[in-house]
């Protein structure tokens, strides 16, 4: 049990620490390893401020990084990975409600993880829920199975991606596909370099605009009075493509834009590492977590297949 004098330095040391983040030579992995070994050691002082600050920040770069993309490039990418993207959901939709039925997952459990391994991990779960009227607790075991291989994937991708001798557009391409999270897919792709970044970021977020149909289908389906729309911090990209794309004249003040919110995105990702606690590791609990890893591991692997075949460009 902590003292007052000594909860007081832990909430020093970590906010000491976090701001130390800002500095342009830290990296996302380096941010991401020193959330979690604060919070792993010493515990998180201030986790429901880390929580809502990190949700903040997350959302505000994600639309920052708009200024580094060109609008054409989201409507190209949209345009031809519609059938693709239709039918890997689906395919890990059902995989999952098949595979969490054999398992013996609650029902609503099994459907988050799957909806959030399917499309945009934290954000499906969240639009979800309210639709399949998951509770609290089914919510926080899906998060925290999402999480965690989140966690993981941003440690592994890049090394993986550099002994696989993928090319910065393969790889930008493999982890929006086969990462849940947008930060984490941003995080891996920042990791492996700038046209992976753009590339990752860009289908990542196309994609994610599919959690609005696939809710309202699902709340057609188990005829729910809820509905959920599309993310505001996605259509904030979208709009940030949009001006950068039609404002050329002011491209410095966008590029300024872009390089600062990569960094704050640095500065989130330590804020998500800091919420892996040891609370969250044991909520997880066995069969959400080897359902979350079946999933991770069929769809990264028949993706990264699929883009070494050139089937998926």
């Amino acid at each position: 049990m902590q003292t007052e004098q000594q909860h007081t330095l832990s909430k020093i040391a970590f906010t000491g620490l976090f701001l130390l983040t800002a500095l342009p030579w830290i990296s996302s992995p380096a941010a991401l390893a020193a959330g979690f070994a604060f919070s792993f050691l010493f515990g998180n002082p201030l986790p429901a401020l880390t929580s809502k600050a990190g949700k903040v920040l997350l959302r505000l770069s994600v639309i920052g990084l708009g200024f580094g993309i060109n609008f054409v490039e989201v409507i190209e990418v949209g345009r031809s990975s519609l059938l693709l993207t239709l039918l890997s959901i689906s395919a890990t939709i059902v995989l999952g409600e098949g595979l969490g039925r054999l398992m013996g997952i609650p029902a609503n459990t099994r459907r988050l993880v799957a909806f959030g391994s399917a499309i945009c991990g934290g954000s499906a779960i969240a639009a979800m829920a309210p639709v399949i009227r998951a509770r609290d607790d089914e919510i926080a075991v899906s998060l925290a199975t999402v999480f965690s291989l989140n966690a993981l994937a941003l440690l592994i991708f890049p090394p993986l991606g550099h002994l696989l001798d993928l090319g910065q557009h393969q790889f930008g391409l493999w982890a929006a596909l086969a990462i849940h999270d947008t930060s984490s897919v941003v995080g891996a792709s920042a990791a492996f370099g700038a046209v992976a970044l753009s590339v990752g970021t860009t289908v990542k977020l196309t994609r994610a605009l599919w959690i609005a149909p696939y809710t309202l289908a699902a709340g057609v389906i188990l005829k729910s009075k809820e509905r959920a729309g599309i993310p505001l911090f996605i259509l904030g990209f979208i709009a940030a493509a949009f001006i950068n794309t039609w404002l050329p004249a002011f491209d410095v003040v966008w590029h300024g834009i872009h390089d600062l919110a990569r960094q704050s995105l640095v500065m989130t990702l330590f804020l998500i590492g800091a919420g892996l606690t040891r609370q969250v590791l044991r909520q997880v609990g066995m069969q959400p977590l080897l359902l979350g890893t079946v999933l991770w591991v069929a769809v990264s692997a028949t993706t990264l297949v699929l883009i070494l075949e050139n089937w998926i460009r």
